[in-house]
């Protein structure tokens, strides 16, 4: 059998402390005596029985920061990357010894979650001043000798983005996915349509983009103030566009779900093709935050196939098995007077509103598992009755997952508190505008997604958790980042390393080298537990 067997050129390889400062922190660390002296050339071996070796190979090439150049027939010295079937899935052994560096894992995942524990390891120790003074860089040219055993507790570890409030862009969204890498997280859960615009491109629908990914003004400042400008804002992903995203986060090892929100929040679609509306009124792109009593109409068979059809379309999109449609706040005002729906309720023996919905629902989960797909929808389709093979994501608090757990559904932990990330972060007046509430990083750090009311078969079905970023004051992606960092590393933490005795104090620690790693990579963070700490 053929192996992969590389040089890198190599321009110095930095080292940390005998505690290094590793984010989230792994399953254990048993530090050694001396250092690895990296060679000008990195001999690098990847077994290939661990698959994926482009992919990986990818990986050493950041770790390095630079790609390999020619074969080599031996691998003694240098990165040497094996399969190991006794490893648990996504699971690696790391050994620094002072003539190699050697990975140890039983899928390609596992190597490459080694190799961002590397690349944490090479980064020069940065050094937070609190003195006023600029940022100071110490470089060493070793590694430390240790060994660390590590593996996930959780096998979703999620970071949403909404780009209905603001759209962000293609290299925004890769920046967002290299920092999921980075610290080992592995689902994106991309919100795409929403009241406030239309993201995605949909070849049958043309109008979805040419008017709905387009308002003529958006809110400005708090809610309360009530103030809209008038400049025209929107854009949206081709499919070439979407492909390349799925595809760069598949290179990451990293699993995109798109949401498509339905029956709710749906006016900018409306706005396109009003005829899937209870009125068939007209309607534009919502300007404004918050919920809107026009939705689908599921008494409308048209309705409910040009959902389909849109369905259809974005399928073949995204590999990955789950599919969100949303399911939340959605308004049933116009439902009680359309006569469409009422005869749908009639037909179908259906007593409420609330019943109508998990109808609608449980119709279009049918649909996608036609398809392969798996439906996950907000805790609100727990309502009327929840669908037969449905993923319920719990955010308003944890009641809606308990209970979805109890019937034996799969779960996504994500309540507002503590996974809200457009929340305020600080108490401190001069916080940026948020959407309100407080979930500060300790309070992230803390967080256990499952919760102790279930039984031991209940838990198994809580798959992990997510943290969820609605961008309504994020007018930038700057500020997106300060709203997600540094709380986006303590969620990880939480989900990759999840030990009861988890030390915030320690966090913090390793969070003082981490924070200016991170701000190096052109990431701007709040930096409110380092002046906490320093008080």
């Amino acid at each position: 059998m053929r192996v992969l067997l590389f040089v890198i050129f190599m321009t110095g390889i930095a080292a940390l402390q005998a505690q290094p400062a590793l984010v989230p922190a792994p399953q254990s660390v048993a530090p050694g005596k001396g250092e690895y002296h990296p060679q000008e050339v990195l001999i690098v071996f990847i077994d290939p029985a661990l698959g994926h070796g482009e992919e990986v190979l990818a990986a050493v090439s950041w770790f390095t920061d630079m790609m390999p150049v020619k074969a080599r027939k031996k691998a003694r010295r240098g990165l040497v990357i094996l399969h190991n079937k006794n490893i648990k899935m996504d699971g690696y052994t790391l050994s620094v010894t002072k003539k190699q560096i050697r990975i140890e894992a039983s899928n390609a995942a596992g190597a490459f979650y080694a190799l961002q524990t590397l690349r944490q390891l090479r980064t020069d120790p940065l050094v937070w001043q609190h003195d006023g003074k600029p940022f100071q860089r110490r470089q060493l040219g070793t590694l430390p000798v240790l060994t660390i055993q590590d593996t996930a507790v959780f096998r979703w570890r999620g970071m949403h983005l909404d780009e209905s409030r603001h759209f962000f862009g293609l290299e925004f969204v890769k920046k967002y996915l290299d920092l999921m890498a980075l610290h080992k997280m592995n689902v994106f859960h991309w919100h795409l349509t929403d009241d406030q615009g239309w993201r995605i491109e949909i070849k049958q629908y043309p109008e979805l983009t040419r008017t709905g990914a387009w308002r003529n003004g958006s809110m400005v400042g708090r809610y309360k103030d009530n103030r809209v400008d008038s400049i025209r804002y929107g854009g949206y992903y081709t499919q070439d566009e979407i492909k390349e995203v799925v595809e760069y986060a598949r290179r990451r090892f990293i699993n995109v779900v798109p949401e498509i929100e339905m029956p709710g929040h749906s006016l900018a679609a409306l706005a396109s093709y009003p005829e899937y509306s209870c009125t068939g009124g007209t309607f534009e792109v919502a300007k404004t935050w918050g919920g809107f009593p026009d939705v689908y109409c599921p008494g409308n068979d048209a309705a409910l196939q040009f959902l389909k059809n849109i369905v259809d379309e974005v399928i073949p999109l995204f590999p990955f098995a789950y599919f969100h449609i949303g399911g939340d706040e959605c308004e049933k005002t116009r439902w009680k007077s359309c006569p469409k729906c009422q005869q749908r309720m009639k037909d179908k023996g259906l007593n409420t509103e609330e019943e109508l919905q998990s109808w609608f629902v449980q119709t279009m989960e049918t649909h996608l598992n036609d398809k392969g797909k798996i439906l996950v929808g907000w805790d609100e389709i727990l309502e009327g009755g929840l669908a037969p093979n449905a993923v319920v994501m719990s955010w308003r608090g944890t009641a809606g997952g308990i209970e979805a757990a109890r019937q034996k559904h799969d779960v996504v932990m994500s309540p507002g508190k503590p996974c809200y990330f457009d929340h305020y972060q600080s108490k401190d007046s001069t916080e940026p505008v948020a959407i309100g509430g407080y979930n500060p990083v300790e309070a992230v750090y803390a967080y256990k997604p499952v919760p102790e009311d279930l039984n031991a078969e209940e838990k198994k079905h809580i798959l992990g958790a997510q943290g969820n970023v609605w961008t309504e004051y994020m007018p930038n992606s700057k500020q997106v980042e300060y709203m997600v960092f540094p709380r986006q590393c303590a969620l990880a933490e939480a989900l990759w390393t999840a030990k009861p005795d988890r030390d915030y104090t320690d966090f913090v620690k390793r969070m003082q080298q981490h924070i200016v790693r991170l701000q190096m990579m052109d990431v701007r963070c709040a930096t409110h537990i380092l002046q906490t700490q320093t008080r």
